[in-house]
């Protein structure tokens, strides 16, 4: 999940923004819907560490690391139940609404094709998980940096090469759309639900406590993003520096 995250905001920010940049010119969108994924990116994000900081920090909320997740939990997906309602987190704006193409098919059909992909999409998944191991063994990869990038890079390849087509294409904000309500669907929806549902199944507990590395590599990420966005212009030299930010972070985490 944190690889994902890392990857939408740098790596495929970063694609998104030099693709563009380069066949278009820099590319404008919209502050206000900037600011306000910012806004939940932010959020998100910190919600997730502070069960972590409270470890790392010897809080006295020590050994009550399970419970805060849980709580923490709850309050991310009343926020996402109550983002849908804010219509900066679902709409474009201005000349990307003019250009876009009205739904094609109905609601219940549209949540049948997502049922029956995200089913095939897990399948996949854990196939690619088990065909990757012999190649981890043979080039020494450590299973940290394959979950961390291997695998978080492949498992959103689609919306992935989406979002960079759509900035290539010049619709800017759409692609920004696309690349972070990724990440936030995985820090509002995907890790909470982890959290609640994995002692129901009788599985081991899972908690929101991050290694400090992955507590840094968030941090920053996030923040320089935000930085990026707000000002609603992505130029390539921006583009290429989250790039660079992320094969940092990737590189870090070589080793294990």
């Amino acid at each position: 999940m944190v690889g994902s995250i890392l990857a939408n905001v740098l790596l495929v920010l970063g694609l998104a923004f030099t693709v563009g940049a380069l066949r278009r010119g820099p590319l404008k969108f919209a502050t206000g819907p900037a600011r306000m994924l910012s806004l939940m990116l932010v959020l998100s994000v910190a919600a997730m560490l502070v069960p972590a900081l409270t470890a790392l920090l010897h809080t006295p909320a020590l050994g009550h690391e399970a419970m805060l997740s849980r709580i923490v939990s709850v309050i991310l997906l009343v926020l996402f139940g109550l983002s849908l309602a804010t219509p900066a987190l679902r709409e474009p704006s201005g000349a990307e609404q003019a250009r876009a193409r009205p739904p094609e098919w109905p609601l219940p059909v549209g949540l049948g094709v997502l049922a029956v992909a995200g089913a095939g999409a897990a399948l996949v998944s854990d196939w690619f998980v088990e065909g990757l191991q012999p190649a981890m063994d043979s080039l020494h990869i450590s299973q940290a940096f394959a979950g961390l990038v291997i695998v978080a890079i492949a498992g959103n390849a689609v919306e992935n090469v989406v979002g960079i087509r759509l900035a290539a294409a010049g619709r800017a904000e759409y692609a920004l759309s696309v690349i972070l309500q990724s990440p936030l669907q995985i820090a509002l929806v995907l890790a909470p639900v982890l959290v609640l549902v994995a002692p129901l199944l009788g599985a081991a507990a899972f908690t929101l406590v991050l290694p400090p590395l992955l507590i840094a590599a968030l941090v920053l990420a996030v923040v320089i993003t935000v930085l990026v966005v707000l000002d609603g212009e992505g130029t390539w030299f921006e583009g290429l520096a989250l790039v660079s930010l992320y094969a940092i972070i990737a590189t870090a985490f070589w080793w294990g």
